[in-house]
């Protein structure tokens, strides 16, 4: 009888042979695609990155106008951990390519009516904060960060961590715990409902809500599942990188040069080329390449319409109701703010009407507005004397709205919302002025519509429907980033590397 050495020990044995890696093809440098290249290079493949931008990163850029820096999208760097696994596995150290300090505040609160609450992420100045400027106890708090915490506890191993879509993950040992538990991560009643029983001030609500948006869902309609957002601020604590979040991908860029793993600029792959049901390459600058599998990190959606012509795709999925985007005015300021943070939200008064009114597609009454300004930090961002503010309001994904119309009402009723709750003239403060709306972060990204986080995530069984990192009807074909399982933004964009190249690792071999 022959002996067949374990999984594990055949990987290693062929890292010291001379045997050729089998080639990959990853499409699109963001933070998912970057990561599973680093992945698939440590278990033994030979990954190729074609980035069709002149720069890597996707919504995770930056620029610069005016003498004022930006960094483009992302803005919140939580779960440091997961950023350094990518540099453990590949023997070096995390802090040799990247620095970051830790914020005694996640975000600071603006009402209408003058309070002002500091959302510490220290959970016991939290609760102190909260009690000392709402009609809520400590004790409530400290209720509602375990009830987070629980939640975070039963679906990390097998949400974040898993494949949703493999049966065999539902038979490991290490997950039983959680299949267990799945009756306590309260997917039966809303956010909103939920907070509601945790809390009794319309503020403290307010606060808990807004977690929703992280995934660009709705808490009046998504699960109370979603309420495991606030542990990663409250349970890890938030950060800032040192260098701003642009950082974050010139580390990982960092990593990938000394592994010598190429990336292809200008490089916009226009085709997934097939063999019968598997994939045998692409094609790029009209040219066809042959590679034994490809990761997509474009979006799910394009993936499959503009790469795929010709092609089986499923229908229903790419059909769910898409997450909300945003439209952000980049603000060159003139003055210092003291009374702001790094992060900063304005609330608005009426929270379920301005969630209804972009379920509707519309451009909110009273939007909320999301202020960060990395030159409370970074002092190199803003001349001196003057801030830097990514100005962002949450709004539905593009449906064939007329978007010049909507920027010129949404920055009449941000200038009036702040001039009033600021009690300045904000015109006179702008100094210079970008804006990008949906069609932009469509055509900057590849996001369908404009759409932050892919689907949405407002159905309790959202993230079973939220499309696998594998095709289930072309082998070879793999997909990542935060319109796959399991979502958007930079921790679960890290993730979904993560799972996608421990699924390669079950069905390919590298050499």
């Amino acid at each position: 009888m022959q002996f067949k050495l374990p999984r594990f020990f055949w990987i290693v044995d062929s890292l010291k042979s001379p045997k050729t890696s089998r080639p990959w093809a990853v499409i699109g440098a963001g933070i998912g695609g970057m990561a599973s290249a680093i992945r698939l290079k440590n278990l033994g493949f030979a990954p190729e990155i074609f980035e069709g931008n002149s720069f890597p990163g996707g919504k995770l850029s930056e620029f610069s106008f005016s003498g004022f820096r930006f960094d483009a999208g992302p803005s919140l760097f939580t779960m440091p951990e997961w950023l350094g696994e990518l540099f453990v596995q590949s023997g070096k150290k995390l802090e040799d390519y990247f620095e970051y300090i830790t914020l005694e505040e996640s975000s600071r609160y603006f009402f209408e009516d003058g309070i002002c609450i500091h959302g510490y992420t220290d959970p016991d100045k939290l609760a102190k904060e909260i009690e000392s400027k709402t009609q809520d106890s400590r004790d409530s708090v400290r209720k509602f960060l375990k009830y987070s915490s629980r939640i975070y506890g039963i679906t990390r191993p097998v949400f974040l961590e898993k494949s949703l879509h493999k049966l065999s993950t539902y038979f490991q040992a290490s997950i039983i715990p959680s299949i267990l538990g799945l009756p306590y991560i309260d997917s039966g009643r809303t956010m909103h409902v939920a907070n509601s029983r945790f809390f009794r001030d319309p503020k403290t609500i307010q606060i808990m809500d807004r977690y929703a948006t992280y995934n660009g869902s709705n808490p009046y309609r998504a699960p109370a599942t979603l309420n495991v957002i606030p542990h990663l601020e409250y349970g890890f604590g938030a950060f800032f990188p040192k260098k701003g979040m642009i950082s974050i991908t010139e580390a990982i860029q960092a990593l990938i040069r000394d592994l010598e793993i190429p990336i292809h600029y200008n490089a916009k792959v226009e085709e997934i080329l097939f063999e019968g049901n598997r994939v045998k390459g692409i094609r790029t600058a009209g040219k066809d390449l042959p590679f034994s599998g490809v990761i997509s990190n474009m979006d799910i959606y394009h993936t499959y319409h503009s790469l795929m012509p010709g092609m089986k795709f499923p229908g229903k999925t790419l059909k769910r109701e898409r997450s909300s985007s945003a439209l952000i005015f980049y603000w060159g300021i003139n003055r210092n703010f003291p009374e702001l943070d790094l992060h900063n939200i304005f609330f608005s008064e009426n929270y379920e009407k301005e969630f209804n009114e972009i379920g509707k597609g519309i451009l909110p009454s009273d939007p909320t507005i999301y202020i960060n300004i990395t030159s409370k930090f970074k002092k190199g961002d803003a001349p001196e004397g003057m801030e830097n503010w990514f100005t962002m309001i949450n709004v539905p994904a593009n449906s064939g709205q007329d978007w010049d119309i909507i920027k010129k009402q949404a920055r009449e009723r941000i200038l009036q919302k702040l001039g009033r709750m600021l009690n300045t003239d904000l015109e006179k403060n702008i100094q210079a002025e970008q804006v990008l709306d949906p069609v932009g972060i469509e055509s900057r990204t590849s996001s369908y519509q404009g759409s932050l986080y892919g689907s949405s995530s407002n159905h309790p069984f959202s993230a079973f429907f939220r499309h696998p990192n594998f095709s289930s009807t072309y082998s070879g074909l793999y997909f990542v980033g935060g319109s796959v399982h399991p979502g958007g933004g930079i921790p679960l964009a890290l993730l979904s590397a993560k799972i996608t190249s421990e699924i390669i690792l079950q069905k390919e071999k590298p050499f």
